[in-house]
């Protein structure tokens, strides 16, 4: 069976009615039999047949042994820092998602975590931070904003030589793109409410574990600190699920092409795409994206200020100014003034988010309009600047 074809039919047609769309359980609680006798279920926090479902078809579309869904993807992040203890460290990318680095180090840091932000572009800068007391190798690939792209089967080795567990947020390529267990990696993270979703509708995250043991601790987590995701929610999702290889197959080919044109803009000092052979680790990205490099593109401007990516945000029609990405809807943002602004700005320059970055999220809008848009965003970026001169 190929692709396509697994993942609508890992969506299972119901026994009881024969609906071939996931009925939502909209409940609280469950009739039981007698006291502990019940059908499966007992509290909603629990379990709940519709995000039953919804963690299975996830667990299958990354290969694991189970999947557990989180009412964020920050619920889903915690949920994994919590298998730590005090003392424990992590070694993290560098270039990591600002509400990652927020819980890690105004939450995590109090109870003891320790985290170390290395560039995971070169999988031996790993090696110097592993210690008896590093638990957790925390990945993005690629990573947000700037595109890193770290190796994740090399990671991996030179993690588990050492008994660590090796995260990666798998949020920007999607299953679709790159299946981070078959590289080698033990925990993946994802927020739903990106690709997975893909509609911009609900916010969600996720868990997948390649163990059983793994599963086991991960589910005793999410019932203890109840952080779940609401059945409308997990139907929601199920139902983007269900056009994933569409939707990332078209993104991925716009991006690639928006990139190509991006190049070649006087504007713009830098693009960050791995589509682009100029990507440092372009081949890499090839070979584990399954040649397919993401919907998101990132660029600075020449004009490296805040003041320049202020007027190319609020200048673009068909990208629309907003937090997120992986929407049918293309989308545009200021890292430095939105996702990323609560990482300090010395942080931000030295992991590679100038002031002037500024990230794309490409829709499944015809190219030739995104092109079109961005050429008259940047066009008003030459005319303020010839009216300041």
């Amino acid at each position: 069976m190929r692709k396509t074809t697994n993942i609508i039919h890992s969506i299972p047609v119901d026994e009881l009615t024969g609906s071939i769309s996931v009925p939502i359980y909209q409940t609280a609680t469950y009739v039981q039999q007698a006291p502990g006798v019940n059908k499966g279920y007992d509290y909603g926090r629990s379990n709940n047949p519709t995000r039953n479902v919804l963690e299975s078809i996830v667990a299958k579309l990354e290969g694991g042994n189970a999947a557990y869904a989180f009412a964020t993807g920050l619920a889903a992040i915690d949920a994994v820092l919590k298998l730590l203890s005090t003392g424990d460290e992590i070694v993290a990318v560098d270039d990591i998602y600002g509400g990652a680095y927020r819980l890690f180090t105004h939450v995590y840091q109090k109870f003891g975590i320790k985290v170390h932000y290395v560039d995971t572009t070169d999988a031996t800068n790993i090696s110097t931070y592993i210690n008896e007391k590093t638990k957790l190798i925390w990945l993005e690939s690629p990573t947000n904003p700037t595109l890193k792209i770290s190796d994740i089967k090399k990671i991996a080795a030179i993690a588990h030589a050492k008994n660590v567990l090796v995260v990666v947020d798998n949020t920007f390529a999607s299953p679709i793109a790159q299946q981070p267990f078959a590289l080698g990696a033990d925990i993946i993270i994802h927020s739903g409410t990106k690709y997975l979703g893909g509609h911009s509708d609900l916010v969600a995250g996720l868990v997948v574990l390649k163990t059983k043991e793994l599963a086991e601790q991960i589910k005793f987590i999410q019932n203890a600190s109840g952080g779940i995701l609401g059945p409308q929610d997990c139907w929601l999702l199920i139902r983007g699920i269900e056009t994933i290889t569409l939707r990332v197959e078209r993104q991925c080919k716009t991006a690639l092409q928006l990139a190509q044109y991006l190049q070649q803009c006087d504007e713009i000092a830098e693009v960050f795409y791995p589509g682009l052979p100029s990507h440092k680790n372009h081949l890499i990205a090839k070979e584990q994206q399954n040649g397919l490099f993401g919907g998101v593109i990132s660029f600075s401007l020449k004009e490296n200020t805040e003041e320049a990516a202020t007027q190319f945000v609020t200048s673009t029609k068909y990208f629309k100014l907003a937090e997120s990405l992986g929407g049918v809807k293309s989308l545009v943002c200021h890292p430095a003034q939105m996702t990323h602004k609560s990482i300090p700005r010395e942080k931000r320059l030295k992991s590679g988010i100038a002031d002037s970055l500024i990230r794309l999220s490409c829709g499944i809008e015809d190219v030739e309009d995104l092109i079109a848009d961005v050429e008259q965003a940047l066009e008003k970026i030459k005319i303020n600047q010839a009216v300041t001169i």
